[in-house]
């Protein structure tokens, strides 16, 4: 039997695309949000569930860091690169010069800004829970209308493409995560994602958590915060790191951080990705 792999839906989103990449024997279940996708993950409703978690352009999806930081059952098992290829679309028969209103997920508006306000300087910029229902909203409009959406979302729709590649960077790539129950086993090549925080304030904290993996040569890829959302000025440190929980010098470098931070919880360890693969 084909495993059971979620994403943020609906069909025709890059997300699917992702899932696609990642596993195409899978069946696969399009969720409305990124969390109804952790959550059929955590009650074992899937197997494994894919969400965006990262982009070029704009940075980490929120959602996706506090849905990991929220349910500890869960844990990032893989992750795949997509480029984004933005298409703009419309109901047949749409004259550019007409459209009022243009939708799209957040995300991909921002990724277009700059060519939406030289374009389409006139039009209102609506959101839409995902690039596909932007397409929905746009032909549901009372007027002229055009989405923000993949390639596939106009082979899935009767719509006219009226322009692509309208990203404001040619390299603009998504970086999906694949949820599961538990992470992957080393494979040479890791990845691994941690939350850590502290519960005292004090000079050199971070400095000391860092310097365990700076002493043992583990190159760091990326270092953010979040709010705690339990007090005003308290963060939650998400860092991506290279190696493998299970092993050296990984293993040692967690070991150490329980003297200055006050809870760490390692997000998962995963093969990084590999188009060639």
């Amino acid at each position: 039997m084909a495993p059971t792999l979620g994403f943020l839906g609906p069909s025709g989103t890059y997300t699917e695309e992702a899932s696609i990449l990642y596993d195409s024997s899978a069946e696969l279940r399009p969720y409305p949000t990124i969390n109804a996708v952790g959550e059929a993950v955590a009650s074992r409703e899937l197997e494994e569930g894919v969400v965006p978690i990262e982009n070029s352009l704009e940075g980490s999806v929120n959602s996706t860091l506090d849905l990991l930081i929220s349910q500890p059952s869960l844990f990032i098992k893989g992750e795949v690169v997509v480029p984004i290829d933005h298409y703009l679309m419309a109901k047949p028969g749409t004259v550019p010069s007409d459209i009022k209103v243009i939708y799209s997920h957040p995300q991909a508006l921002a990724q277009c800004r700059i060519y939406l306000e030289k374009n389409y300087p006139q039009a209102e910029q609506m959101a839409s829970l995902s690039t596909v229902l932007a397409v929905s909203d746009s032909l549901a409009s009372p007027v002229p209308a055009a989405a923000i959406a993949p390639r596939r979302a106009s082979e899935l729709n009767d719509v006219e493409v009226l322009d692509h590649g309208i990203q404001d960077v040619a390299a603009n790539v998504t970086r999906f995560a694949v949820l599961s129950l538990a992470d992957h086993a080393p494979t040479g090549r890791d990845k691994t994602s941690m939350a850590f925080w502290f519960e005292d304030d004090e000079p050199g904290l971070l400095f000391r958590a860092l310097a365990e993996f700076a002493k043992r040569d583990i190159n760091l890829f990326k270092i953010e915060s979040r709010p705690t959302k339990q007090s005003l000025g308290e963060y939650i440190f998400l860092m991506d790191c290279a190696g493998h929980r299970e092993e050296s010098p990984m293993k040692e470098a967690l070991a150490a951080l329980s003297q200055p931070i006050s809870m760490l919880r390692v997000l998962g360890s995963y093969p990084q990705w590999d188009p060639k693969a």
